[in-house]
């Protein structure tokens, strides 16, 4: 009867701690699964958009541009792999090569040009130590390695990959400022880890320190000015510090540094890719000795043995303020070396992100398209500042902030149409951010007026415009205003008086300014009546009506025309050029967003401006990549779908839509058409995907599209939002059903093709009844 009962009590302490384990442990699914018995998160596959050209390319622009590899929510560190630092490659990686330089721990994603970071390029070798990164037609002449597509593995906060050339095996994984990668070696007496400190995507920094501070732990900085290329090989004004604090789970015992002497000039690619700076890589001089240095080209390696299937791990943690900040962010995101649990909080970090809004329905790809989609508008504007509230501003001098985090990367010609209308829905407190960290920038910088294109806090002057103002003006009309707003005004004022339309009314030899100048204006008048500030806004709503001002009747459209008056050479609406950028006449020419009336009238009326809509439509082509037509590769013309909506044939929005998500998007490298754009490509799929996108932001208004799913949800944020929830549902809706028959809101009859923020921010339900025709009234 003992025997019985210690048995019985055996098997019952012995269950009890199974379950305790299980319930401990950390899950990979949850109760949140379809029918595929998949979550949310595990439909993204960061694979998509990460080429840069293809066999398929057929414009100067490339494709998606995208990086694979880990990163969290918004994070300041982006660990992935690099295939290449050269040309238009911006994210440092694409699909179509075949071989890897190294993993490097901060990456842009999405962007043309000649891209920025990839530094702190860490890369497992075994055999011959080579200091340079040789070129991918010869791969044995540096450490590069060749690999396999096969062996390639990318979700949410995970990458691996094997180097085919020394057979190890690279798995990375991201904390917010922090990541962690596991190499498995094969068996070897000739293992390493190698760090090339020089290393950046579009050229090199250019004075690198280090210093070994125990047996398991170096440190150090890497200064990346504009001298070094980077940002526009140089001409993007990118000049920035990255700090390091780097640790191994081997101990230190066979290592040295490599210092390259190098001819002192500019160290722009025109110039890496010269023979002499390769051969001067290839012969730096090794110092076995020495346990730190500052220098113009450094490497640091450490040699150790390995057993067949050994993992050897490395971690650091990144900062732009100082070595101490990159330790403390180390310390914080990951005080252990569980790469496991490491890459486990980082798949929650994104299903906590992704979580604000889910959909039911369409098809696998869809919903692969729409959560990858979602995850590239959830990357930037990234954290700029360490966990402590530390970040360097753009008086190069530290600076302390408790009450917002400071942010970097914001895209702003793109990301003003799509990225941050989103965001205003689903994360009005990342806009803030956004916004007080503009304000910083121009207070800092002495400017006083708004970044364009701003990365680490460069006013880089890319594109034109002046978004900033958009972006303002939107937030606040949605009631977005943790912020300094008389200071958020004045500096939007400063911005469109320092870049605009001036005395002439239209900008010199320019549409494209001309037109995005006077929405520009639009904005300003708007936040400026919405403060009581009337005068002002009267001045400046007349100049966003200058747009008029290059409407050419000898031609029927708009005309670049000098600073005399005189109108430029006409060669016609599809040639590219003729005063605009990255865009055509008939291209830029649609974007007059708050002055559709306007628009129509100088067009000769709505019959008018409606068969123009539909001739724009009608030449596109069916895989919508670069066309001089409706180019949804590029931005200008992301708003041009939903007009149909204001020239009285909203099924054909509905039908134009419905096109751009199944022909312009995919589930593979080239998925996207164009460049990712640091969100906004992706984020016009997410609010036209769930049936709502707006023409002009500012003026609280989306248009109403065909959704690609079924039933929508949308989690709203009470700090901001009255509302718990938005729903969107779309009954009897599929590939043939793309048609709104008939809609109400909160249960009562909706007969117009918008909707207000309010409407969606104060909860409810719109609810639609899709068909296989057009609704023609």
């Amino acid at each position: 009867m003992k025997i019985e009962k210690m048995k019985i009590s055996v098997y019952f302490c012995l269950t009890l701690s199974v379950l305790i384990a299980t319930s401990c442990k950390p899950s990979t699914k949850s109760k949140d699964v379809d029918e595929n018995g998949k979550e949310a998160v595990d439909y993204i596959d960061p694979i998509i958009g990460a080429i840069t050209y293809g066999k398929k390319s057929k414009d100067a622009h490339g494709f998606g541009k995208t990086f694979p590899g880990a990163a969290t929510p918004f994070g300041l560190v982006q660990l992935s792999p690099d295939t290449v630092s050269d040309g238009d490659n911006g994210p440092g990686y694409s699909y179509a090569h075949s071989t890897i330089e190294g993993f490097s721990f901060t990456h842009m994603s999405g962007i043309g040009w000649f891209g920025d970071l990839g530094n702190f390029l860490v890369t497992p070798t075994v055999g011959k130590l080579q200091t340079n990164r040789g070129v991918a037609k010869d791969p044995e002449s540096g450490y590069r390695s060749r690999f396999s597509h096969e062996t390639e593995t990318t979700e949410a906060g995970y990458y691996a990959v094997t180097l085919d050339d020394y057979k190890v095996k690279a798995e990375l994984t991201s904390a917010p400022r922090a990541g962690i990668i596991r190499f498995t070696y094969p068996e070897s007496d000739s293992s390493r880890i190698q760090i090339d400190l020089a290393r950046r995507v579009g050229g090199t920094s250019t004075e690198q320190y280090i210093k070994i501070v125990n047996e398991n732990t170096i440190e150090g900085w890497m200064k990346c000015p504009p001298e070094g290329g980077g940002w526009g090989a140089g001409a993007g004004n990118a000049d920035y510090v990255v700090y390091f604090y780097c640790q191994f789970s081997k101990p230190l015992k066979d290592y040295g540094i490599w210092s390259a002497d190098l001819p002192d000039v500019k160290r722009k690619m025109r110039w890496i890719r010269k023979d002499n700076y390769q051969d001067s890589i290839k012969s730096a001089k090794i110092y076995t000795d020495k346990t730190e240095m500052q220098g113009k080209h450094l490497g640091f390696y450490t040699n150790f043995d390995t057993k067949a299937g050994e993992d050897v791990l490395l971690k650091s943690g990144i900062s732009f303020v100082s070595v101490a900040g990159a330790k403390e962010n180390l310390e914080h995101d990951i005080n252990h070396w569980d790469f496991d649990k490491v890459r486990q909080e980082a798949r929650d970090s994104w299903s906590k992100a992704i979580a604000n809004i889910s959909v039911e329905g369409g098809t696998d790809a869809e919903k692969t398209i729409f959560y990858t989609s979602l995850y590239h508008t959830l990357i930037d504007p990234r954290a700029f500042s360490d966990v402590n509230g530390n970040y360097m501003g753009a008086d190069k001098k530290v600076h302390q902030t408790n009450n917002f985090t400071y942010r970097t990367i914001f895209s702003g010609w793109d990301v003003f149409r799509s990225q941050f209308p989103l965001q205003t829905i689903l994360n009005p407190s990342l806009v803030n951010d956004e916004i007080n960290s503009l304000l910083q920038m121009a207070e800092l910088s002495g400017r006083e007026y708004l970044p364009r294109w701003e990365m680490l806090n460069s006013y880089s002057g890319v594109m034109l415009g002046n978004p900033a103002v958009s972006v303002i003006n939107d937030a606040y009309q949605k009631g977005i205003r943790n912020y300094d707003v008389e200071k958020a005004f004045q500096y939007s004022l400063n911005t469109v008086n320092n870049t605009g339309n001036g005395e002439l009314g239209y900008s010199n030899k320019h549409i494209s300014k001309t037109l995005e100048y006077a929405y520009s204006d639009w904005a300003l008048s708007t936040l400026a009546k919405s403060l009581g500030k009337d005068s002002i806004a009267d001045k400046y709503f007349k100049k966003s009506k200058n747009y008029k001002n290059i409407w050419n009747d000898e031609v029927n459209w708009f005309r670049a025309k000098d600073s005399t008056g005189t109108w430029l050479e006409w060669k016609g609406k599809t040639v590219h050029g003729q005063g605009c950028i990255e865009s055509n006449p008939y291209q830029q020419g649609w974007f007059v967003p708050h002055d559709i009336d306007g628009l129509k009238e100088l067009m000769g009326g709505e019959e008018a401006f409606k068969n123009e809509l539909v001739s724009f439509f009608e030449n596109t082509p069916e895989d919508f990549l670069w066309n001089n037509y409706y180019n949804h590769p590029n931005e200008p013309v992301h708003h041009v779908p939903f007009m149909l909506n204001e020239a009285g044939v909203p099924y054909l929005t509905q039908k134009y839509t419905r096109k751009i998500c199944s022909n312009a998007y995919g589930t593979d490298a080239y998925g996207l058409c164009g460049n990712e754009d640091v969100g906004q490509m992706s984020a016009w799929y997410v609010l036209a995907s769930i049936g709502i996108h707006p023409i002009n932001p500012g003026d609280n208004k989306y248009q109403i599209t065909s959704p690609v799913f079924s039933d929508i949800e949308i989690k709203l944020d009470s700090k901001y939002y009255t509302g718990k929830t938005f729903k969107i549902i779309a009954n009897n809706n599929s590939e043939e059903n793309i048609y709104i028959q008939s809609m109400t809101l909160n249960g009562k009859t909706l007969d117009r093709f918008w909707i207000s923020h309010e409407e969606i921010t104060q909860g409810g339900v719109l609810e639609m009844q899709m068909g296989p025709e057009p609704k023609l009234n």
